[in-house]
């Protein structure tokens, strides 16, 4: 069987088969063009610390150690900034030999700084779960920012499922890149394709937003709802430069527009921790056709989830802060983003999460 992400089709195929498994059945509106839309289950556990379980334990069987009181989701339940919840998923996982499966937060969901993790059985590591795997799965969701109203059925995180070698080193990057530019410049191609801040956008001097400290809840559901300004400062500069603050959330964009192609997924990844004392995102997965097509095929830009860490920061124009690792896919999906799905953040500039509206 070809190598590569499993497409939308094949998703499919594995729900049909039994490999995904939910007591409620998965909604096709959870399959997207690369990954499964994962659904909070019914109730929340508030941890006192997070874990990882480690080899040989259940995850059920080390709540004792670290929970504290449990939530029903049904009615709608608050999860507080600072603190620490782990909630079962409505889908496991009985994947097949030769299959293994990564996650990482929505965009959304990293737009509003909301640390959200999934860990399994025996896990040893966050977002990552191996060949073969039967069992449930869990998510660590940790508010940030902003304190948020939450339901069973929510979809905070995604999986993508992968089969063998996936990831292109640097010399397939750039003879991809060659047939199909990625990058609306120069390509910069290091352990995947670097992109920089923009802190200079030229016709304004926006430049991003930094979450408040002391905001409002923010229900879930509500889009469009929340007026951007009772929860974010607005961030301007005309010297091509920004201080970050330690323990501050940022919603900054790249400089560089990038396009994923058809046959191909990507996911952000920090750039080395040397060059800063910030984490420069936390929802990572790019689908086949982000940026592609949009803006007469000028791409899409990345938006920019970063925390600024121990000490103050300067971040200049022109700066690179991360990376692009792109992936084959095992066949092109059905769907691509921005074209045939509801797609938020197609053709983007600096964006909010869509929870929020202007004012």
């Amino acid at each position: 069987m070809a190598e590569g992400v499993l497409p939308d089709h094949r998703i499919a195929g594995l729900i049909a088969e039994g490999a995904i498994a939910a007591a409620t059945p998965v909604d096709p509106a959870q399959i997207q063009p690369a990954s499964l839309d994962l659904r909070l289950g019914a109730v929340a556990y508030r941890m006192r610390a997070s874990f990882l379980p480690g080899r040989g334990q259940r995850i059920l069987d080390r709540l004792a150690e670290f929970e504290m009181h449990r939530m029903d989701l049904a009615p709608g339940a608050v999860l507080e900034r600072g603190c620490v919840y782990l909630v079962p998923l409505m889908e496991s996982l009985a994947l097949p030999e030769g299959l293994s499966a990564a996650a990482n937060a929505k965009s959304s969901t990293g737009r509003l700084d909301l640390l959200t993790r999934v860990i399994t059985d025996d896990g040893t590591e966050f977002d990552r779960i191996p060949e073969g795997y039967h069992g449930p799965l869990f998510a660590e969701i940790c508010p940030r920012s902003f304190s948020v109203l939450v339901r069973p059925g929510m979809r905070l995180t995604q999986i993508r499922f992968r089969r063998g070698r996936a990831v292109l080193d640097d010399a397939e990057l750039a003879r991809l890149h060659a047939e199909e530019p990625l990058v609306n410049g120069p390509a910069v191609i290091d352990a995947g394709l670097g992109f920089s801040v923009d802190l200079a956008p030229g016709d304004s001097d926006l430049v991003g937003f930094r979450a408040k400290p002391h905001a409002g809840v923010i229900d879930l559901d509500r889009i469009g709802h929340y007026p951007a300004s009772e929860y974010w400062e607005e961030l301007r500069t005309r010297d091509g430069r920004l201080i970050l603050d330690p323990g501050a959330f940022y919603i900054l964009v790249s400089r560089e527009a990038v396009t994923i192609p058809p046959d191909h997924a990507a996911e952000m990844a920090p750039f080395l921790a040397m060059v800063g004392e910030f984490r420069v995102h936390y929802a990572g997965f790019f689908d086949p056709g982000f940026g592609h097509g949009a803006a007469g095929g000028a791409g899409a830009r990345g938006v920019l989830e970063v925390r600024c860490h121990e000490v103050p920061f300067v971040l200049e124009h022109g700066q690179v802060v991360g990376r692009l690792v792109y992936e084959r896919m095992m066949e092109a999906p059905r769907s691509l983003y921005g074209s045939s799905i509801a797609s938020n953040y197609q053709g983007q500039g600096l964006k909010l999460a869509k929870h929020f509206c202007p004012g």
